[in-house]
């Protein structure tokens, strides 16, 4: 470790990254430091947003080695064997689990349609709802919140529990990591208010008890660093296995690519530009970075701020150098 460039970092958090909750590295499987900040503490569990999508691959690599799921391949439309194809609609037919894990699935919204999916019954219905249009399968398009939920109801019924207990047997427990309860919004303002507490732990649920797939589970920067240096760990944790080898290498490996920024993207996962790893990344900085080369994981987690700076550039920067 190299305190002067530790100091520095910490200096580059209060004036430009004022949102941080709390950050954990570690290194060659050692944890190396860990800090916490604007008011948080070990204790506090933050909403990751879009780092939720990457631990619902995690748990698609589970069900796979367990055989609780046969393939990626399977059309969506096979674990919905009750849902109506409105007349005309053919896209919809071919979709794989496979597109919409690589975010190459097609929908006929233009711009999200967040309102009637927040105030919607059934979140999954509402996704298989807009999924498919007249765009190509195979195409990049990432679905930040609607769509992703579709995953949800696929693991429900390939596993024949709810994801956050599927998660919590053979996931969290494992690692040590405690996530509460479904966290179900009566109205926007609970919503709200979720956004911005640090005292919440749990994972979001849809009104039928449906977890996100796209956003919604709180967790602690060390929740997120066990995830990595598992990963990073080849899929062992304290002597055990917790997924495949073979899975974190495919879904960790590019199969489409976001050409707007030119970011490669696995099964959930964004791809490092330079080859040396993976990140799960959710809005307002909360991210888990693994360099694979380095042999290092940093999570951080970040309190809701809109256009919140990049987290990638920030531990190139401090992070990585600080703990050569």
């Amino acid at each position: 470790m190299d305190q002067a460039k530790i100091r520095e970092m910490e200096k580059a958090i209060v004036r430009d990254y004022s949102n941080t909750a709390g950050i954990v590295v570690m290194k060659d499987g050692k944890l190396v430091y860990e800090n916490y900040f604007s008011g948080c503490t070990q204790a506090s569990r933050i909403h990751v947003f879009s780092v939720t999508k990457s631990i619902v691959s995690v748990l698609f690599g589970i069900a796979l080695d367990k055989g609780l799921l046969d393939s990626i391949d399977r059309k969506v439309l096979d674990f919905y064997p009750d849902y109506t194809v409105k007349k005309g609609e053919k896209t919809i037919q071919s979709i794989t689990i496979r597109d919409i894990l690589t975010m190459t699935a097609p929908y006929k919204f233009r711009f999200n349609p967040y309102v009637r999916y927040f105030t919607s019954p059934d979140w999954v219905k509402f996704s298989l709802d807009t999924l498919g249009g007249k765009q190509h399968t195979g195409e990049f398009r990432y679905a930040p919140i609607i769509g992703p939920d579709i995953l949800s109801g696929i693991l429900v019924k390939a596993t024949g529990m709810s994801v956050l207990y599927f998660a919590r047997s053979n996931l969290f427990e494992p690692l040590g990591i405690n996530v509460g309860d479904n966290i179900i919004f009566q109205n926007k303002d609970e919503q709200m208010a979720f956004y911005k507490a640090t005292d919440i732990s749990g994972w979001v649920a849809d009104p039928k008890g449906i977890n996100t797939a796209g956003w919604g589970l709180t967790l602690s920067p060390v929740d997120m660093a066990k995830i990595g240096q598992m990963l990073l760990g080849g899929g062992i944790w304290d002597g055990k296995r917790i997924v495949s080898e073979s899975w974190i290498a495919e879904s960790t490996s590019e199969h489409s690519r976001w050409k707007k920024f030119d970011i490669p993207y696995g099964y959930l996962w964004w791809l490092n530009r330079g080859g040396d790893g993976f990140a799960a990344m959710g809005d307002g900085g909360n991210i888990i970075w693994v360099n694979t080369k380095k042999n290092l994981v940093a999570a951080i987690t970040c309190l809701f701020v809109p256009n919140a700076k990049d987290r990638t550039e920030f531990i190139k920067k401090y992070i990585e150098p600080a703990f050569e």
